[in-house]
């Protein structure tokens, strides 16, 4: 049982709180004018994906969780649940739909991915910080329609939308953002 200041957070890191398991999405230092300092953070429940607000005074600890990550790749979907392999071991695992409800329109088959653990029972998974998806529809490209300086709606592959520019077509690889689900670049061929 690791405790540490408030004032050590860092954006991913987990903690205790609660009786929960919490992984830090944001925080932020507050110095008030008057009063004392505090953090305002925004935490996920790895347990049930919530994301709650929480203040704490700048003065408080609190519990690290000892979180285990493994590296496993994305097999397929069999309705209820999705199943990843230990690519060591050939050990499957299946984690229900709602534990992947967010990370599931970023997934591909065969696609690698961390499976975080704690205490021997399986969170949920993180993803790579960018991915790879086709653009499997969207409108064709209006010719001069470049002064709006604005973007179309594109559904990819995994059923994903997002807005991208102009000149992206059906078919083109597209690079990512799955902390936010943005368009960052066309995939290098």
């Amino acid at each position: 049982m690791t405790m540490i200041s408030v004032n050590e957070f860092k954006n991913g890191l987990t903690i205790k709180y609660n009786n929960d398991l919490w992984r830090i999405v944001e925080f932020q230092h507050v110095k008030p004018g008057k009063g004392s300092a505090f953090v305002r953070s925004k935490l996920k429940s790895l347990n049930t994906g919530a994301v709650q607000e929480y203040t704490f005074r700048s003065t408080a600890k609190v519990e690290t969780a000892e979180i285990e990550t493994k590296s496993m790749q994305y097999l397929y979907n069999d309705g209820t649940s999705y199943v990843f392999m230990d690519t060591n071991t050939y050990d499957q695992l299946a984690i229900p739909n709602e534990q992947v409800k967010d990370e599931a329109k970023f997934l591909k088959e065969n696609m690698n991915v961390s499976v975080i653990m704690h205490d021997g029972k399986t969170l949920g998974i993180q993803l790579p910080n960018t991915v790879e998806l086709t653009v499997a529809k969207t409108e064709p490209n209006i010719k001069g329609d470049t002064s709006s300086g604005g973007g179309k709606p594109a559904t990819m592959e995994t059923g994903l939308v997002v807005n991208v520019p102009f000149f992206i077509n059906e078919r083109d690889v597209l690079v990512i953002n799955t902390v936010d689900g943005t368009y960052v670049s066309r995939a290098n061929k």
